[in-house]
């Protein structure tokens, strides 16, 4: 696992940069968290990467790095669950010194309620390891549907610590997500929102291509509600990997 993991790292060396607070990454969209639940004994590796637009003054925000597990932990077809961990390195001591945060999430699919029910997910994310520095320590609740023709809408609400994402520190997360099979099964496009004029507000779209069944990578595009907090807008290329 060591040498696969230090070989996509270097095949994926990109410089990034988010927010700058720790933040550990459940299933997502292209940056709110999805419904999505990882499967009994499924292991997902990510690598998300964020660069800064523009930089400089006030508004700079340093480089990070996200290499993230997430593991699919309920054996259950209608109650699912996963949890995971993040290590992230930003280039500034205090930070780096504690790289470690984790994530958690129980859901159920659509339809498993009963017929056409929702999807539905609790969780949270962003639970470092310093204490008002980086324990954002997010927690929401989402429901989502699938349309025909339209594609699958979302919308939750989250709240966090008002001392590490600063003092608005809730806000609605919205959604919509759709595989682009009039071109290609492997095509998929989403945009999401998730509000607050706080560190991790921002509207995000993007587009995903799976190379393989376990393997796709997301291009996308970030715009801070708030970039005083926040810092510049960024563009975003995530690596996921399913094993098995």
């Amino acid at each position: 696992m060591k040498r696969i993991i230090k070989s996509l790292i270097m095949a994926t060396a990109l410089t990034i940069a988010t927010t700058g607070i720790a933040m550990a990454t459940p299933s997502t969209q292209i940056w709110i968290p999805s419904t999505d639940v990882q499967a009994f004994k499924s292991l997902h590796l990510g690598i998300d990467n964020y660069t800064r637009t523009s930089s400089g003054g006030s508004d700079f925000r340093p480089n990070v790095y996200d290499l993230g597990l997430t593991a699919g932990v309920l054996p259950f077809e209608k109650v699912q669950a996963e949890v995971g961990v993040d290590y992230m390195t930003y280039g500034i001591n205090t930070l780096d010194s504690n790289p470690l945060s984790f994530n958690a999430k129980l859901g159920t699919p659509e339809d498993s309620l009963f017929s056409g029910s929702p999807a539905l997910a609790f969780g949270g994310y962003g639970f470092g390891t310093k204490k008002d520095l980086t324990d954002s320590n997010i927690v929401y609740g989402l429901a989502a549907k699938t349309l025909p023709v339209v594609g699958r809408l979302s919308a939750g609400y989250y709240v966090g610590n008002d001392k590490v994402i600063g003092d608005k520190n809730d806000g609605v997360l919205l959604s919509w997500d759709r595989t682009m099979s009039e071109i290609s099964d492997k095509l998929w496009v989403a945009a999401d929102y998730q509000g607050g004029d706080n560190t991790v507000g921002a509207f995000s779209f993007g587009a995903s291509w799976a190379f393989t069944k376990n393997v796709s990578v997301i291009l996308g595009y970030d715009i801070y509600n708030d970039q005083s907090m926040a810092g510049k807008n960024t563009f975003t290329t995530q690596l996921d990997i399913n094993f098995p």
